[in-house]
């Protein structure tokens, strides 16, 4: 009896259960909920100088740590929250990146009362649509783009932090403002249908 073969991934995605999981289920699906969109700016903050499997080993703790990324209550967090979060080894413990957290759910909600929503706010970036990109191998993808310029100037006029054009690319990638999957990979088709 033949084994049925294993679907081929994008490279990045490696053997990690937790990675393959990210890849699979998330990485590239439109996102349209706010609290989900917030999620992953804090995270795609978080990640900046490690790797996003040390950020996805953590996101459990981050949820717990950041009132289930619930933009409202964050905005709330003043010095004593932030000493506790500090204190947190379950979360990575950057005072910069926490204060960050803070900063861009009061930028967060300042967005979301101008366009009505956060998702509203973000997708005009892409017209509406997911832009599909036909990469052939993952040294193809770029680190950041025009686009992603374009959106981290902005974020950064509104008051947000850790949103670098590295920092956005990531995100319209992990949210699906952008297909990044590899023309090989069993998603790339999949997300364009």
């Amino acid at each position: 009896m033949d084994k049925e073969a294993a679907p081929v991934r994008c490279a990045w995605a490696g053997n990690d259960p937790l990675y393959l999981a990210y890849h699979d289920r998330e990485w590239g699906v439109p996102v349209h909920d706010d609290r989900l969109l917030f999620e992953f700016l804090i995270l795609e903050g978080a990640q900046a100088g490690l790797s996003w499997i040390t950020i996805l080993r953590k996101r459990e703790a981050y949820r717990s740590a950041f009132a289930g990324f619930d933009p409202e209550a964050v905005a709330r967090f003043d010095g004593a929250k932030v000493a506790e979060l500090l204190a947190d080894p379950g979360i990575v413990r950057n005072r910069l990146k926490v204060e960050s957290a803070i900063t861009n759910a009061r930028a967060f909600l300042k967005v979301k009362e101008e366009f009505g929503t956060f998702d509203a706010y973000l997708w005009r970036f892409v017209e509406g649509r997911p832009l599909r990109n036909a990469w052939k191998n993952i040294t193809e993808i770029p680190a950041s783009t025009p686009l992603s310029d374009a959106l981290s100037r902005d974020l950064k006029r509104r008051g947000f932090r850790f949103v670098g054009s590295t920092i956005c690319y990531a995100h319209m990638q992990a949210v699906g403002m952008v297909n990044d999957h590899t023309v090989d990979c069993f998603r790339w088709r999949e997300l364009a249908g």
